[in-house]
Formats: structure tokens, C-alpha cells, sequence
């Protein structure tokens, strides 16, 4: 078979694939659903009449948008009956992800729960708008509303998110500084060095979906937080260093096999936040790294 031209609707996709994946993770946070997203997007693209399209790039975003939305709604039933705390997918990222603030930022664990408290048209418009920077005018014909419209939605949706999200958050070396600690004394069970790391009111949560062991609600305070974490050590027990969403993380092994990773939020210079994920049906891209980008070339 001879190699095709540049511009076959799989060359086009294929150039545009990380963009909607980063698109479609950013509304859904989780990568099986942005994955099963991607593929409807493909089919429609390749069935699609190509002929009045001018900016393919914008076509693609508009149905992945679609979808997703759609896929939304799903998920919110999903997470109705979920066991137990709802944790985002984690999944590795290259370096040149942390690079990129406002990227790490938006698919950071803590500001991924903050989405969820949008409704699914806002947390669209947030994404595309605050994340994407697109035009109002693309974003009104993504999700069907007038620009005006549009605009009031993204200003209600930025308000939301700003109340809300994390304040203060160190800068990337720091954050790395501190996550490495914690690393390091998880690892080797040391009390001492986990008292010096986290905050008085660190907050554990821990996503287990029913289908391993985990705590059903948060755990609050340090005494019980440190509880939780050393009852865990074993001797078989090895914590790998990780990016994950562009952030410093933790792939936890117990006997070799990925048991949970391990993200923190960093205030202040200690750990005020654990997010752990041991759902095994959420760590399944914890052995390869998923590309995201922002980027918006045009074809």
C-alpha cells in the first residue's frame, strides 16, 4: 500500500488526535471515556462530507465537544452509584506537560473535582474557553448557544471555578521538593518525616470503587491520615516517582504489581491534600505516557 497524501482525513485526524484527546480528558477526566470519545469522533470524521469543511481542526474540536457532552451525562449516572469516593483517571504525562501551567493546572486532581461541580454545558465552555482560548463564536457553535450567551455562561462557570479552586499553590520546584519527601517517607515508613510534610489538616481521599479496599469518606486530620498511611507500609511496598497530569506523583507497587497512585496538593509547603487512586479499572495508563497538548495548528 502506498503512503497517503497529506491532506486523508487519517493524516488530518491523526495531527489533530492529542488536541481532542485533551479536550475530551478535560471534560470527562477519565481516559477510557475520552479514548471511547475519540473513536466516535473518527468514525464520524471519516463518514463525514469533507467538502464544505474549512477548518478541520475546529470541526473535529466541535464533535469531540458534542460527544463528550453527551458522554457527561453517563458518567453523572456512573458516579450516582459509585462505591465510595469519585477520583479522576490518572494517567503519566511527559515533562513538557508541566511546562505548560495553565495545562498541568487544569487536569490537576484538585481542579478536576472542581469541574465536576459545574454543569456539563459550563464545565464545557470553561475548558474550551479558559483552557483552549477559543473564540466565543466556536464555542457557541460547539454547544449550540449564541455568542453572548456563551460568554455569560463562561463568566458564571470562571466565578464558579475561582471560588473554589485551590489558592496559594507553591511553584513546580517546590511542589516537587515537598512531593519527594512525602515520596521517600511513604516509601521507608517514616513517621517523623510524614508528620514534618503535611499540614495539621492534610485531607486523604482514596478511590477504591468498590472493587478493593479504600476509605469510603475522607479522612481529615493529621493523626488519622498518618494512620492510614503507614497501616498500608509492607515490606514488599516500593513507591516510584511519576508525572501524572503533569504533576510530581506516586505509583505505588506492592509485590511488583501497580497497587494505586498517589497525587498531593502542595499549599504552603507541606501536603494539604492525598488523592489515591486503587480503583484497578482506573490504572490501567499508569505503564505508558498519554501526549496532551493545547496546541490549536491549522491544518
Amino acid at each position: 500500500m502506498g503512503e497517503e497524501p497529506a491532506s486523508s482525513p487519517t493524516d488530518t485526524f491523526i495531527r489533530h488526535r492529542p488536541l481532542l484527546f485533551t479536550v475530551a480528558y478535560e471534560m470527562l477526566g477519565s481516559v477510557v471515556d475520552a479514548e471511547d470519545v475519540l473513536q466516535e469522533v473518527w468514525l464520524r470524521w471519516d463518514a463525514a462530507d469533507r467538502s464544505d469543511v474549512l477548518d478541520p481542526r475546529a470541526y473535529l474540536v466541535r464533535i469531540t465537544t458534542r460527544l463528550a457532552l453527551n458522554r457527561l451525562r453517563t458518567l453523572a449516572r456512573r458516579r450516582e452509584d459509585y462505591v465510595g469516593t469519585w477520583l479522576p483517571e490518572p494517567f503519566l504525562t511527559t515533562p513538557d506537560v508541566a511546562d505548560d501551567v495553565t495545562l498541568a493546572d487544569s487536569v490537576s486532581t484538585a481542579v478536576q473535582l472542581v469541574l465536576l461541580t459545574l454543569t456539563d454545558i459550563e464545565r464545557a465552555v470553561f475548558v474550551l474557553r479558559e483552557v483552549f482560548a477559543l473564540p466565543y463564536a466556536e464555542i457557541a457553535a460547539a454547544i449550540d448557544r449564541t455568542p453572548e450567551a456563551t460568554r455569560q455562561i463562561a463568566h458564571r462557570a470562571r466565578s464558579h471555578v475561582q471560588a473554589r479552586r485551590p489558592r496559594g499553590q507553591v511553584d513546580s520546584a517546590e511542589q516537587h521538593r515537598v512531593v519527594e519527601v512525602f515520596r521517600t517517607a511513604t516509601a521507608t515508613g517514616d513517621l517523623q518525616q510524614l508528620m514534618d510534610v503535611l499540614a495539621p489538616d492534610v485531607v486523604l481521599l482514596s478511590d477504591g470503587g468498590g472493587a478493593v479496599s479504600a476509605a469510603l469518606r475522607p479522612i481529615h486530620g493529621v493523626e488519622k491520615v498518618l494512620r492510614f498511611l503507614t497501616g498500608v507500609y509492607r515490606e514488599d511496598l516500593t513507591v516510584e516517582r511519576a508525572l501524572v497530569g503533569g504533576s510530581p506523583a506516586m505509583v505505588i507497587r506492592l509485590g511488583g504489581r501497580v497497587d494505586s497512585v498517589a497525587t498531593a496538593l502542595v499549599e504552603g509547603g507541606v501536603v494539604t491534600t492525598i488523592y489515591v487512586v486503587r480503583n484497578p479499572a482506573k490504572l490501567s495508563h499508569v505503564s505508558q505516557e498519554v501526549p496532551l497538548t493545547r496546541g490549536l495548528s491549522a491544518t
